[in-house]
């Protein structure tokens, strides 16, 4: 995932990890979750259907609470045009959004939402941030988003006890489905997924007839745009070792 920065988000969200069952109120009450059974939730109700939904769910929460750029503003018919190439892209049906933000981060989750922040729009030309694109769409063709939110879903307390009240993970609450948005926001993918979606992206843009060297010159434009290897390079593998593959990747093809 491609980020340097994410200092805000969950302000209005209500953040419900290690609070607490849906009451009639909408609040989650753990001692009601105990009563039928927290944490019985079973794989069958976190498939990759329901984890795709959930996605679309949560994406539809985050967006609620992002400033959006509008269809007819420079953005996002920037982005229109940059991702023109990847409306059916190896069998990807993936929906893009721009966000009205400082921050230099793009993200995607299970169900092919992608969106992209206009402070990386504003430091790369069209061929990186396509290149960016190309990388995030890499980790849901990969399903590496889908393993990541499955893994929430399945592990954390609060998701499976309003899953065993609900019986599905259709029952999250509003401040259930933002914090799976901000987890979102903020993946931590391992080294390995990171070097196979920069892979993907180099094989994708190289099919499309795009210059798959935009992988490498993304990554150099956000070294030089960091400050001293935090958010986006602590959380990658190191970015000689990304230049490698992609370098190795590229040369794969010829």
């Amino acid at each position: 995932m491609y980020k340097m920065k994410f200092n805000r988000f969950l302000a209005s969200a209500t953040v419900v990890l290690g609070v607490s069952g849906c009451t009639a109120t909408g609040e989650f009450d753990m001692g009601k979750a105990a009563s039928v059974g927290m944490g019985v939730l079973q794989a069958s109700t976190v498939d990759e259907n329901s984890v795709k939904q959930t996605a679309s769910l949560a994406a539809k929460e985050i967006d609620g609470k992002s400033k959006i750029a509008g269809p007819s503003s420079n953005y996002m018919r920037r982005l229109d045009r940059i991702t023109r190439q990847f409306k059916d892209a190896d069998g990807l049906s993936p929906n893009f959004k721009v966000y009205i933000s400082s921050d230099i981060n793009a993200f995607a989750m299970a169900d092919g939402t992608v969106r992209v922040y206009s402070g990386l729009l504003d430091i790369m030309p069209d061929d990186q941030v396509a290149a960016v694109i190309g990388h995030e769409l890499g980790h849901v063709k990969l399903r590496h988003s889908y393993k990541q939110m499955r893994e929430t879903l399945m592990t954390n307390s609060a998701f499976k006890a309003a899953a065993a009240i609900g019986g599905t993970v259709g029952a999250l609450t509003e401040g259930q489905l933002g914090q799976l948005a901000y987890t979102a926001i903020n993946a931590r993918f391992s080294q390995q997924d990171e070097l196979d979606a920069d892979a993907y992206a180099v094989k994708l843009l190289a099919g499309l007839n795009s210059d798959p060297h935009a992988m490498a010159q993304s990554i150099r434009t956000l070294q030089a745009k960091s400050d001293g290897g935090g958010g986006f390079l602590s959380s990658h593998p190191s970015n000689d070792r990304r230049l490698e593959n992609i370098a190795n990747e590229i040369k794969s093809l010829k």
